[in-house]
């Protein structure tokens, strides 16, 4: 019981320190453990995670009932623990480092959302190819998965494909992934509305899984893809012809020409915003037409 009250003593002394600003620095720390939380949802690091927190339980029943052995032992686990849980995490910290950087409030989008211009330069005209050889792929049923890259750099799953370096075009996006051609097996990664690099892989995902069996390993190296990156991933299913779209983590799919050239222009051209007019307070608005009233009739006059 003495060490149920001394953790009681211990908590109503920091309580009765604390500052307006410590209520801030915890509601931040918990925000980054509910983000953190999220992001290992339903992968293998969530087990893991399961598993500390039993560790942690036990813990403090030992503390409680005085276990000292078990409490030795877990205080020399806890010692490194910090260590092993980056270890283990790994993948998770980095994604959960690069969706900060992807926050829309990150300069990057600031930047991008003002030079809409430059981005329909770029990418109009890829979209439409893309969108004219997805629904070739799709009629033929044709195997295709295309990497849109937009703030995270693909630079090293690049240097493991082929170069191209060209323009997109329905012929050249056909040529690459035609059946049995040298490069139909990887991916096409783009960026700025350029094909960069050809036969590319891409990792398997996070949560392999939980994910439906009968997509096959293009939809399955899109997700991982899009786990690892906020890239945009387009895949064409080789046995049905279906068109897909993997992003942060998930696919949808059913897609057509029509609502992939829409998804892909909402989200590579950002969209100009319109400045609306502010009208006057009515009052304001009165005086202002008399004044006008007044001023006509004195010219009249």
């Amino acid at each position: 019981m003495t060490g149920l009250t001394d953790i009681f003593q211990s908590i109503y002394s920091v309580l009765k320190t604390m500052k307006p600003v410590d209520f801030l620095d915890i509601a931040l720390l918990s925000y980054i453990i509910y983000f953190f939380l999220k992001l290992i949802k339903e992968t293998r690091a969530g087990q893991l995670f399961k598993g500390i927190a039993f560790l942690l339980v036990v813990y403090i029943i030992g503390k409680f009932i005085e276990l000292k052995a078990i409490i030795y032992i877990l205080e020399k686990v806890f010692n490194i623990g910090i260590l092993a849980i980056l270890i283990m995490f790994q993948p998770e910290v980095r994604r959960a480092i690069e969706k900060l950087g992807h926050s829309r409030f990150g300069l990057t989008s600031f930047l991008a959302a003002s030079n809409r211009e430059a981005a329909a330069v770029k990418w109009e005209k890829a979209i439409h190819a893309i969108g004219a050889a997805c629904e070739e792929f799709s009629r033929d049923c044709t195997g295709a998965i295309i990497a849109i890259e937009r703030q995270t750099r693909l630079g090293e799953h690049i240097e493991g494909g082929v170069e191209v370096n060209a323009e997109p075009s329905k012929e050249l996006l056909g040529a690459i992934f035609f059946h049995n051609a040298p490069l139909h097996d990887g991916a096409v990664i783009m960026r700025d509305g350029v094909i960069l690099a050809a036969e590319c892989f891409f990792p398997m995902p996070q949560k392999e899984a939980f994910i439906n069996k009968k997509l096959g390993s293009r939809h399955r190296a899109a997700i991982g893809m899009s786990e690892n990156s906020d890239a945009i991933i387009i895949v064409v299913s080789e046995e049905t012809g279906q068109i897909s779209v993997a992003e942060n983590g998930s696919i949808t799919r059913d897609f057509n020409r029509d609502s992939l050239e829409q998804l892909l222009t909402d989200k590579l051209i950002p969209k100009q915003q319109e400045t609306k007019k502010i009208p006057f307070p009515p009052l304001f608005r009165q005086s202002q037409e008399r004044s006008e009233k007044n001023e006509k009739n004195s010219r009249n006059s």
